[in-house]
């Protein structure tokens, strides 16, 4: 199986946070202190801009975050993609703004959601009025939960149901940005599920509503393979041709494993070509694909990975696909759409909406820190 460049701390960390054996357990139990000390860290940190201490700053129009608490692999890209459609459903200009990795994310948005603004930049309160001055009338925060010097008006959280299973360990220790209780800054927490099984994401659902998190304000919602477009041409193809066929899943994203599963739920046979999230991909990396393709009867790779790859890939080249993930929102999927619809049409003014949206919290709660 094709590898990409993992160095060996990578592949430590991989092996930290997904193996279960004696010698993963100890590692994880070493590492407690760390863990404990930036966990206390990202509380003081909500704390600080919960109180005044750290400056949070107010956009001139509706702004939405979506975000989660692990690092990587939730939906995020997906699931803001779909809140954005959602805004341009409604006749409002959606900004969505992300940190960027190459350009591969922001290729994604605009493909997804073509009349949306889509702005990259690390500093993410510049890039939000970036996009303000393009002509967005409402932004889209991507990847933003952690993202607290800009307030939001609607804050969503994803939770994978992958991550389940996950040592429930912040930084370093496991992959949780932050502690489950920092959950109680969202206003809705979306369940998201890959190769999951409905049953895995209804009881992290319930492990939500045990942290505190009530029923009422969780979503759940499958993202799973939609559609087919050829790499080169953009010509859909049927997802039913994948079924008894030989693939190469190629991809460098943060869950490998689940693009193969959604690909082996197809009916496909499939061998994976992972590279680490965010690769950037060079001409050799698509040789030692195309070397390694040679007896399957497609290449599939990530909408995510295909614009990087979309200008290597030789026109000669057997026929490659790009998957789409698809958003199926499985349970309250309509008040997500509710709470959007509701920011946007509601007579919204800077910083008033924050304050009253969830008048059912106690202050603690209420205020949430952005």
């Amino acid at each position: 199986m094709p590898r990409g460049p993992l160095t060996r701390a990578e592949a430590a960390v991989h092996w930290l946070w997904s193996a279960q054996g004696a010698a993963a357990r100890v590692a994880r139990a070493s590492l407690g202190p760390a863990a404990a000390a930036y966990a206390a860290y990202t509380r003081l940190r909500a704390h600080a801009y919960r109180r005044g201490l750290l400056r949070s700053h107010l956009l001139p129009v509706p702004s939405i975050a979506v975000g989660n608490l692990t690092v990587g692999g939730a939906g995020k890209t997906p699931i803001a993609s779909w809140v954005a459609a959602q805004c341009l459903r409604l006749g409002v200009v959606p900004g969505v703004v992300l940190r960027g990795y190459g350009g591969e994310e922001e290729a994604v948005h605009a493909e997804r959601v073509p009349g949306a603004v889509v702005v990259a930049g690390r500093d993410r309160l510049a890039a939000a009025r970036r996009a303000v001055g393009q002509g967005a009338r409402v932004v889209v925060l991507d990847d933003a939960f952690q993202r607290l010097d800009v307030r939001r008006d609607l804050n969503l959280l994803l939770v994978s149901a992958e991550s389940a299973g996950t040592p429930r360990q912040t930084l370093p220790a496991g992959p949780w940005r932050e502690a489950w209780r920092a959950a109680r800054r969202a206003d809705l927490v979306v369940v998201t599920r890959k190769r999951a099984s409905a049953g895995q994401a209804a009881r992290v659902a319930q492990q939500l509503e045990s942290a505190g998190i009530p029923s009422r304000r969780v979503a759940m919602a499958h993202l799973s393979i939609g559609r087919f477009t050829e790499l080169l041409t953009h010509r859909p193809v049927a997802a039913q041709r994948l079924a008894g066929s030989r693939v190469l899943a190629a991809c460098a994203i943060a869950d490998p494993v689940s693009f193969v599963q959604q690909l082996r739920q197809l009916g496909a046979q499939v061998r994976s070509a992972a590279w680490r999230d965010h690769h950037p991909f060079r001409q050799h990396d698509v040789q030692a694909l195309l070397s390694a393709a040679g007896d399957v009867d497609y290449v599939v790779v990530t909408h995510k990975d295909a614009g990087k790859l979309r200008a290597l890939w030789p026109a000669d080249a057997p026929e490659t696909l790009v998957a789409h993930l698809d958003v199926q929102w499985e349970h309250q999927g309509e008040l997500v759409a509710d709470r959007i619809s509701d920011l946007l049409t509601g007579g919204y003014r800077p910083g008033i909406y924050t304050l009253r949206r969830t008048p059912e919290l106690g202050d603690h709660e209420q205020d949430t820190g952005h």
